[in-house]
């Protein structure tokens, strides 16, 4: 007959665990218990229930501890500028899903966290929010990107009120074919338009958002950041490189090592835009009008005009993200994880100690016959004593259980349907 399946003992669920963390892999660990017991006809488990408890049980709990550790870690290292949409729902009650993304040193979305949320009212965002903060380690980003919600807007502004909090680029172009009706049939206006969303050299919303990343060149400085960041992003940065060609550079003011610089960029065969840019020779910092490095954390054409002009052989350091850089993968591996420090629950930690304190008593009563003869006396009467409280406890839960009122009982229903934020869509 095949055996049945039955639960294993909580001995057994520990050395699987700790072979589990050890390496070991699942045959080896039955075969260590058919060793053990004399043979595979001793035990009442088969090998598939091992690999069943390690994928059902331990694997499990370690996955969703580690998950939790690696958002944090990736938040230290991509938390700079979070982007929250919820803009998805998640089945026939309109339950809202909320993502928090970031985004990597190869420029890719990292998951930071997710919600479902049963409505959009501000105090369903306060809770969410500060969940959240809680699981990052009550650090705040820098930058909150969502789209137009007043109910999240109040939230944000609650629990993150030092947060710079802007709205999606898509969600503003999106907006703008409804809110402009055919503004597309004149080029003029829409040439404009573009102009005022994507390149906008408004000064004051950037001042206190400090992003710094390396540039790129075809001179020294390339040789010292080539190597240190993805390729993604030197790809990026070199676009701005391509187009310093285009770029004009004349000094206008110079005193102290502070020397003020007016570029003239050549955009069409008639058109030159012209951008004010600083450079502090003491400081090594060098800023420009349009503002790019500090809302894009891209070093521009203009900026890079100037320090070819000035002859710069090396970028300062602040110049250097170390979110951008390629050793961003090898640190952030450097996880904690549940294999380093298992996560046991109360009874799998009672069980070990327990072992633990019973393997000197067993080395000490195997020596002689009338030392195991003692233990096994005592043992059987704490059985006993033990298996009599179990019981009583046992009794007195079950009764309480009936003297409880059904009626009270609260049963679980479908969640009601969710009515969305603005205006229904029609068609």
């Amino acid at each position: 007959m095949l055996k049945q399946h039955s639960e294993l003992s909580m001995s057994i669920r520990r050395t699987i665990e700790n072979n589990k963390e050890a390496g070991i892999r699942p045959s080896k660990t039955y075969q260590s218990f058919v060793a053990a017991a004399g043979g595979h006809r001793e035990l009442n488990f088969i090998e598939k229930d091992v690999r069943n408890y390690i994928t059902r049980e331990v694997r499990n709990v370690s996955e969703q501890e580690d998950a939790k550790e690696f958002g944090r870690a990736a938040f230290e290292y991509f938390g700079d500028v979070i982007s929250f949409d919820t803009t998805y729902n998640t089945n026939r009650y309109n339950l809202v899903c909320g993502s928090f993304v970031g985004v990597n040193h190869h420029g890719q979305s990292t998951l930071l966290g997710c919600s479902l949320m049963k409505n959009e009212e501000i105090e369903s965002f306060k809770l969410l929010f500060q969940c959240w903060l809680c699981c990052m380690g009550g650090n705040a980003p820098k930058g909150f990107l969502t789209d137009q919600c007043a109910s999240m807007k109040r939230a944000l502004e609650a629990c993150m009120p030092t947060i710079i909090h802007r709205w999606f680029i898509w969600h503003i172009m999106k907006k703008i074919p409804s809110k402009l009706n055919g503004y597309k049939g004149h080029a003029e206006i829409e040439q404009e338009m573009s102009q005022v969303v994507w390149n906008s050299h408004s000064k004051d919303s950037f001042d206190n958002f400090h992003t710094v990343i390396p540039c790129a060149t075809k001179s020294s400085i390339e040789a010292q950041f080539q190597d240190v960041y993805t390729h993604q992003k030197f790809r990026v940065v070199q676009a701005q490189f391509r187009r310093k060609a285009n770029c004009i550079t004349r000094l206008t003011n110079s005193a102290l090592g502070y020397s003020v610089y007016e570029v003239g960029e050549q955009v069409s065969s008639l058109i030159f835009n012209k951008f004010v840019v600083t450079y502090d020779s003491v400081a090594t910092e060098v800023k420009c009008q349009c503002l790019l490095f500090e809302s894009r954390g891209i070093l521009c054409r203009h900026a890079l005009s100037v320090l070819s002009f000035e002859q710069v052989t090396q970028v300062s350091p602040r110049y250097i993200l170390e979110r951008w850089s390629k050793k961003v993968k090898r640190q952030h591996t450097h996880i904690k994880s549940s294999h380093n420090e298992p996560l046991l629950e109360p009874r799998s930690k009672r069980f070990d100690e327990l072992v633990f304190c019973s393997q000197n008593i067993c080395k000490f009563t195997s020596e002689l016959e009338e030392l195991t003869a003692i233990l096994h006396c005592a043992y059987d009467t704490i059985m006993v004593e033990m298996e009599e409280l179990k019981a009583k406890r046992k009794g007195t839960s079950s009764l309480s259980h009936k003297d409880a009122n059904l009626e009270s009982v609260n049963e679980f229903q479908s969640p009601p349907r969710i009515r969305t934020r603005g205006r229904p869509k029609i068609g």
